[in-house]
């Protein structure tokens, strides 16, 4: 079986159960316990919250374990907002709902007003055109690096330049679950950055979201006042291990690796292009994740396409693995001006860092199994 669906999630490294497997048994105390049992849990604890903070270019004090991206986002989002005291919240239609439907409760239940910017065709949206939003209330701005449907990669150093500029210094929150381990995260000027686990190798249920000491950030979750005040419960000790060794891991692993899988996902989409009558490629075909290709293909149901595949032994997807099951078309692919009829054909593959083999028999699959459903 080829696994193709990487950016729904990835499995475990050996070296994260590797790293994990003193803290499932051994050490097995509540960091929050002020005895010996507790204080060992919490050093394992604290050397994996630095050792996130360096590869996200923070500091250790500025990193909450959380339980994925998904509250990360809602965290970064909400805590921010509610926490400036200021009303209105700048993002886009194409980001992951995690962040949408936050945007979404805010507007509904704190009277707070929501910028959606448009994005253009391949999903990309104008760096001047985030800094023309800003306004005398804006609490932040929250953005994904990478879009988890199309790859399409922003200009996130470029944004942050703008919203900086003349001393305005509006919050930069980037939602970094699907470009972690593909692209730089130091450097970028953001203020707040979410992170997941089980996209890098790591267990699901882990997660980060690391928040500059300088940006007020209201909890979500109340109770004994962990991570800081900004995360109560009890941390899980040996995943937040396990996604300190995901991180370094693949951050180690980043340079090299999307230069090789980047030159063999473009020979793949290039021969899907060529093979398949009808497809398209979506996102943009400069700035975009290394391992993703997303493609329509006109007048051919994707789903039927995916079940035709997996039956040949590919596993791949529609889109987010938070929609499926939906009937609707993605929002992602509508808000960059797809028909919605057309949006529905679509089919995702997001491939691991291990190069892939043969893209040219990949392509030549799947262009048979385009054909097998339309009856070509």
């Amino acid at each position: 079986m080829l696994y193709a669906d990487h950016a729904a999630t990835s499995p475990v490294r050996r070296e994260v159960l590797e790293a994990m497997a003193p803290y499932l048994g051994g050490v097995f105390g509540n960091p929050s316990s002020h005895h010996t049992v507790g204080e060992a849990a919490a050093r394992a604890l604290e050397d994996a919250r630095s050792r996130v903070a360096a590869v996200l270019g923070m500091r250790a004090g500025d990193v909450a374990f959380t339980s994925g991206g998904t509250e990360a986002n809602n965290l970064a989002v909400k805590g921010i907002v509610l926490a400036s005291g200021r009303r209105h919240l700048i993002t886009t239609p194409i980001e992951h709902e995690s962040i949408l439907e936050s945007a979404a409760y805010l507007q509904r239940f704190h009277d707070v007003k929501v910028t959606l910017l448009p994005v253009t065709a391949t999903g990309r949206v104008e760096p001047d055109a985030v800094a023309g939003a800003v306004r005398p209330d804006t609490a932040l701005v929250s953005l994904g690096q990478a879009n988890n449907e199309i790859g399409t990669v922003q200009d996130v150093a470029g944004i942050a330049v703008r919203l900086g500029a003349g001393g305005r210094a509006i919050p930069l929150h980037i939602d970094a679950v699907q470009s972690a381990g593909w692209l730089p995260l130091t450097g970028l000027g953001a203020d707040a950055i979410s992170i997941a686990g089980h996209k890098l190798g790591a267990p699901k249920g882990i997660g980060a979201l690391a928040v500059r000491g300088k940006v007020p950030l209201e909890p979500l979750l109340h109770g004994g006042g962990q991570e800081r005040g900004r995360r109560s419960g009890t941390e899980n000790v040996a995943a937040a291990v396990g996604l300190a060794v995901a991180v370094e891991l693949t951050e180690a692993e980043r340079a090299a690796s999307a230069d090789l899988v980047r030159e063999r996902t473009a020979t793949f989409i290039a021969e899907v292009l060529r093979l398949v009558p009808q497809s398209s490629l979506t996102g943009d075909p400069d700035h975009r994740l290394p391992a993703t290709a997303s493609f329509t293909f006109g007048g051919i149901s994707g789903e039927a396409v995916l079940l035709e595949l997996e039956r040949r032994g590919v596993v791949s997807s529609s889109g987010s693995a938070c929609a499926a099951g939906s009937d609707e078309p993605s929002h992602v692919l509508v808000a960059c001006g797809i028909d919605p009829v057309v949006a529905q054909t679509s089919v995702r593959f997001t491939f691991g860092r291990a190069p892939l083999e043969q893209p040219e028999a990949l392509a030549a699959l799947v262009a048979d199994s385009a054909a097998s459903v339309s009856g070509r």
